[in-house]
């Protein structure tokens, strides 16, 4: 699934000569000295005693299913969730649902794990500022069943979540991907994080602020880019924690840049090392797109080690891309050089590629993640003007293919023929020239747009769009994201509609039928979404336990 300090800025960002910047490059020790990157457990800690009272009440099972323990935001960070404990008298797989103003709404859960006679059950979905009805279900080994009603009450929501008015028309919920228990996750890029369901109801809210990133991991878990408080500047507290809020890992960041006015070059100031997207690769450990502390920012990609936080590897796109794509770009009045501004990260595990987007150079690119070289590039700066070394990785579109522009969101669909030599891959063009995009059309739509990209032939093939008829209302000049559902349908978010007033969330059909159509009111200065992803609480790998594994 895709993290940031002046991001506004940085997208804005759009002239392209400025004699002024340097050619130096930091090297790799340079930029893991400036990054600075640990794993530390001040959460974890702060919530240490919490998780203890919840392992006491489990261990001495005095709670029955007839008279379960129940508490709501068991962790003081998700309020519409909840945690109840019981035990039964022989061995059983436990079950909920959270009844909904509707059935079709409702949200089933199956508590992973084997059999027990001990049970800690997970509440996700719960409405704000009401006593939710919620059915325990149990299943013994025997095959005999049991439930329990329960109620739960929550609090009301915080003002900049309940400000975020949201709307719904055209929903058709027979159509939608929605499941037992889907809700579409709204990443902001400020503010709380909260997830709405086929009404418009929001279920699920994070009280942390955070940046740009939540991201499910394979264990179920969330990664959150967040701050120590809701005042602090910068959001450097990268953390691995759950819809229930419990803090599992915690990674934190040097954050130091040298200021690139001349007359205080000296000065160390603090920043958002993080940016626009992370991922979690096979062997667990963190890819990030990350700033690397000099006057260039947003063209560095990082990888962490999930053990120790360190990093164990840096791609510096200045070292892949020809020098005058950097050179010659203007800075920002940040007085930084924005010129790649990377915005996406995907990776294949067959391949071992990575897919990236670009936005400051209108560009989409695959590299080898071993060797780092560059395997194909997808731009709308003709070929013939990149220097010879470059020009037998650039694709050519087929007739009738648009050229992106300050695209976002770039993410490889499965791959079902199997062919090495090709590939499906899905984006959000928000079609806005920003160096090298289409001037003709620019700025008249946004649309999500899936390619076939042929390696063979080194060509790149429109298949599918939408977004273009709903014409200039749509465009969007920064953020968003297109995801492609389950069930064959595409999610986009058409983040920054209106200059930012609103962002408008649609579900379309593969013919382009609309079966969701959601509208969120920018609640405050940023709070605009900028992702929106269509998830399960939770899915199937995730499995809640109290016992503490420092223990």
């Amino acid at each position: 699934m895709g993290t940031i300090l002046l991001v506004l800025s940085a997208c804005s960002n759009d002239s392209k000569k400025d004699s002024s910047s340097s050619t130096k490059l930091l090297t790799t020790a340079q930029i893991k000295d400036n990054i600075g990157s640990k794993t530390v457990k001040t959460r974890q800690n702060g919530q240490k005693s919490r998780t203890q009272d919840y392992q006491q009440i489990v261990e001495e099972g005095n709670y029955s299913l007839d008279d379960p323990y129940t508490k709501v935001n068991p962790y003081k960070t998700s309020p519409l969730s909840a945690l109840v404990i019981f035990s039964t008298d022989q061995d059983a797989k436990v079950s909920y649902t959270v009844h909904g103003k509707d059935s079709d709404v409702d949200i089933t859960n199956s508590v992973k794990g084997d059999s027990s006679m001990i049970h800690q059950v997970p509440i996700v979905g719960l409405y704000a500022d009401k006593t939710n009805d919620v059915t325990i279900n149990v299943t013994y080994d025997d095959g005999t069943t049991a439930s329990k009603d329960i109620k739960l009450k929550t609090g009301s929501l915080p003002k900049y979540v309940k400000d975020a008015k949201v709307t719904v028309k055209n929903t058709d919920k027979s159509q939608m991907e929605v499941g037992n228990n889907k809700l579409t996750l709204l990443d902001r890029t400020t503010k709380e994080p909260f997830a709405i369901d086929a009404n418009g109801d929001v279920r699920w809210y994070s009280t942390l602020y955070s940046q740009h990133t939540v991201e499910e991991l394979s264990n179920g878990h969330i990664l959150l880019l967040t701050k120590k408080d809701v005042n602090a500047p910068v959001y450097n507290d990268l953390i691995e924690t759950d819809y229930l809020g419990r803090v599992y890992k915690e990674y934190s960041f040097k954050n130091k840049t040298k200021s690139s006015d001349s007359a205080n070059d000296n000065k160390a100031t603090e920043t958002t090392v993080i940016h626009h997207d992370i991922l979690e690769l096979p062997n667990h450990d963190l890819l990030a797109t990350v700033s690397d502390g000099s006057e260039y920012k947003e063209d560095v990609m990082v990888q962490l080690s999930h053990k120790t936080g360190k990093i164990v590897k840096v791609i510096d796109l200045k070292k892949l891309l020809p020098k005058s794509f950097y050179k010659d770009f203007k800075k920002g009045s940040d007085g930084k050089n924005d010129w790649f501004h990377q915005n996406s990260l995907e990776y294949n595990e067959k391949e071992h590629s990575l897919l990236i987007s670009g936005r400051d150079q209108d560009m989409i690119m695959k590299i080898d993640y071993r060797t780092n070289k560059i395997i194909w590039i997808y731009s709308g700066k003709k070929k013939s003007s990149w220097p010879k070394k470059y020009q037998d990785k650039i694709l050519t579109p087929t007739k009738g293919t648009t050229i992106t522009g300050g695209q976002h969101a770039l993410t490889l669909l499965s791959e079902d023929d199997n062919d090495p030599d090709s590939e499906d891959i899905l984006l959000y063009d928000n079609n806005y020239d920003v160096t090298n995009g289409d001037k003709k059309t620019s700025g008249k739509y946004s649309q999500a747009v899936q390619y076939h990209v042929d390696t063979k032939n080194m060509t790149i093939d429109q298949t599918w769009a939408y977004g273009k008829k709903l014409g200039k209302k749509n465009f969007t000049y920064i953020i968003g994201n297109a995801q492609r559902l389950d069930n064959g349908n595409t999610l986009i978010n058409f983040g920054f509609k209106d200059q930012g007033k609103d962002s408008n969330v649609i579900e379309v059909t593969q013919d382009g039928k609309q079966v969701f159509n959601s509208t969120i009111k920018n609640s405050a200065s940023k709070a605009y979404v900028y992702r929106a992803y269509r998830m399960s609480f939770y899915n199937d790998d995730y499995q809640f336990s109290v016992i503490d594994d420092d223990e």
